[in-house]
């Protein structure tokens, strides 16, 4: 029979065992980092007033020669917003002006956001850098390499001289292509109509019937690597990438809008889309053949390009980096594990000018480093960034940039999607900010 004394050591256990799964719950659950969006003074950080105007007059001029509908821009010194604004309309059609609440199209912005997904397993022992692929995907363990045509115009396929690593796929450099490009494999890629795919599953199996475009490591070549390490979040944390991402980055953060579709009570705020046809604005239902509505829960989400956000959510994920991993006392990932992952990758081999995307060249001084661009080197780049800046946009002209060296985050949204170069604000919006801090040392 039970003592008292042994009853009442008992309960005390319970109590604390209950106390303790409270806390952890509750530490799951914490409230996001309250960040103050008000603007301070520009000067108390560095800024000179007058010069940022050039920045407004700048992208004020786009949307006056319609160029532009509209546009949001945020501005972080030290963790201070110095510039907040909103410029035309969400939506030419209605007369909808834009607000600080509009949600827009991300596309490859997500790429970063896969990146940190994929940081937080690495952070957790799942996965190493120097890992074959193929340890985690075994569909891609015969992977094959385009090698030319035989005399009668058959394809020719040759062994990789190296299984494909995790490194690779972290940085274009795998051997894997979009299939936007003109050459055999590319054709290939685009006629299996990834995007199709009823599950990342079916994304996978679909790929994995297609050769290497060129040898693991030999080019750095704009491919679906992130919706390929988006089946890999989910394969190694047993969710889905939309509740993985939801789990471990929206919700700590704050990024209530963050996500892959746009549910019904938030449609209002939903930016139209434009893309250009002869110099003018015209709105689009698709993009290349898909719908981009946005209104249900993908079946085959895309880390490479599906995730939707207002300007706030991305900036809140932006500064997150910036600061080391952590926003307002809520940790992401080890300032160690940031530094890997935005660090260039690239060895001078590939830094020749002969690879890259639309406006970002891979060239002396401008690298990759885990799912974004890295100006590791500015003079040599030929920019006036802080050394280690680095970034990425989407293909509707959304960008973001970190300059860790000046501690300074930027982050634009707009709506138009232009050509393969994108949006030239990206590159006109670092001058412009840069020229503005006329005093680092505040």
């Amino acid at each position: 029979m039970k003592t008292a004394a042994a009853l009442s050591i008992a309960s005390a256990l319970i109590a604390f065992v209950l106390a303790s799964g409270s806390t952890a719950v509750h530490a799951q659950q914490a409230t996001p980092p309250a960040i103050d969006m008000t603007p301070v003074q520009p000067e108390s950080v560095g800024f000179s007033s007058e010069r940022l105007d050039r920045l407004h007059a700048a992208i004020q001029e786009e949307i006056d020669q319609k160029q532009l509908a509209g546009a949001i821009t945020i501005l972080a010194r030290h963790g201070k917003i110095v510039d907040y604004r909103t410029y035309g309309m969400r939506d030419m059609a209605t007369g909808a002006p834009m607000t600080r609440d509009t949600i827009f199209r991300d596309y490859s912005m997500t790429k970063p956001v896969t990146g940190v997904a994929m940081m937080i397993l690495y952070e957790e022992g799942k996965w190493l850098p120097s890992d074959p692929i193929s340890k985690y995907i075994p569909e891609f363990a015969h992977l094959k390499v385009f090698n030319g045509f035989d005399a009668n115009g058959r394809m020719l396929l040759a062994d990789p001289d190296h299984a494909p690593t995790m490194h690779e796929l972290m940085t274009h450099t795998a051997g894997f292509t979009y299939g936007n490009a003109d050459t055999p494999v590319d054709k290939m890629i685009h006629d299996m109509n990834l995007n199709d795919a009823k599950s990342l599953q079916d994304r996978i199996d679909l790929l994995a019937n297609a050769p290497l475009l060129y040898q693991p490591g030999m080019r750095w070549v704009y491919s679906p690597s992130m919706d390929i390490q988006g089946y890999i979040v989910e394969k190694l944390s047993g969710q889905s990438l939309p509740d993985f991402m939801h789990d471990h980055i929206f919700a700590p953060l704050g990024m209530n809008d963050a996500g892959f579709f746009v549910p019904a009570d938030k449609r209002s705020r939903f930016a139209a889309g434009y893309h250009e046809v002869n110099g003018q604005l015209v709105a689009e239902a698709t993009t290349n053949g898909i719908p981009n509505d946005y209104a249900t829960q993908p079946a085959n989400p895309s880390g490479g390009g599906g995730l939707v956000s207002t300007a706030e959510d991305y900036f809140r994920f932006a500064q997150m980096l910036l600061d080391g991993g952590q926003l307002g006392g809520t940790r992401i990932l080890a300032p160690a594990t940031v530094k890997l992952m935005t660090s260039n990758h690239l060895p001078a081999a590939l830094l020749t000018g002969q690879f890259g995307i639309g406006q970002h060249i891979m060239r002396p001084g401008f690298g990759y480093g885990y799912d974004c661009a890295v100006i590791f080197d500015p003079p040599i780049a030929d920019l006036s960034d802080g050394k280690g800046t680095f970034f990425w946009d989407g293909a509707a002209g959304t960008f973001f940039w970190d300059d860790p060296a000046n501690d300074i985050v930027f982050v634009g949204m707009i709506q138009r999607r232009t050509s393969p170069d994108n949006h030239h604000l990206l590159y006109r919006t670092h001058a412009l900010v840069d020229q503005a801090l006329v005093d680092p040392s505040k």
